[in-house]
């Protein structure tokens, strides 16, 4: 999170603790469905390629400066190049890169382009309706009823045919990573599949 780029894009200054932004970010990630993973296709386009990739890591971001540091020897670049990487090689710290990126980071990127999706950075739960999307873990009684009658009883993952009270409702796309508690995202499943399944994104 140490990017500068994406601290603006956040509403922060790039000098801004990282700390802070990364209360920020998890709080914005709570309410955020990400359409690709709900729709099958994304709706934003190219207007992905305009937000932030995820920085290099450490070792990365090593190699990239050995590559330019032999190049300035060789005399590869000339003018207004040279002087910006020169001044890149000179700054460079490779403390500013992570080790490895956090699974959590990884989840947020598109999974064509390559960049930050651009709903973790509107964060709202708008749908194209106008009603705005359930957020949270509790489930209406009446869309529980619903979920039960359009499954017939039956475990979604193992189908399994279960009696009342062997009844487990599973987020498809689970609330950790944006899911919503309506009744698209919602099905039964049995108490081990349920359990088995915890956090992951199975369908």
């Amino acid at each position: 999170m140490g990017n500068p780029y994406i601290k603006v894009l956040l509403g922060f200054d790039p000098k801004t603790n990282d700390k802070i932004v990364k209360q920020e970010w998890n709080k914005r990630v709570k309410n955020v469905c990400k359409p690709c993973w709900e729709l099958k296709y994304c709706p934003y386009g190219p207007l992905v390629e305009s937000f932030p990739l995820l920085s290099p890591v450490r070792q990365e971001a090593i190699e990239h400066n050995s590559f330019l540091i032999n190049q300035l020897k060789k005399g590869a670049y000339k003018g207004k190049k040279k002087v910006m990487f020169e001044k890149e090689v000179q700054e460079f710290n490779p403390n500013d890169y992570p080790i490895k990126h956090s699974k959590s980071d990884l989840e947020k990127e598109c999974s064509v382009f390559g960049h930050f999706c651009p709903v973790f950075f509107v964060n709202e739960p708008f749908t194209e309706t106008n009603e705005r999307r359930r957020i949270g873990r509790n489930i209406p009684r009446h869309i529980m009823l619903r979920v039960v009658r359009r499954d017939n009883n039956q475990c979604q993952i193992c189908s399994k045919i279960l009696k009342d009270d062997e009844i487990e409702f599973d987020h498809i796309i689970p609330i950790s990573k944006g899911g919503s508690s309506e009744e698209n995202n919602i099905r039964v499943t049995c108490l081990d599949c349920n359990r088995n399944k915890s956090s992951k994104f199975v369908l």
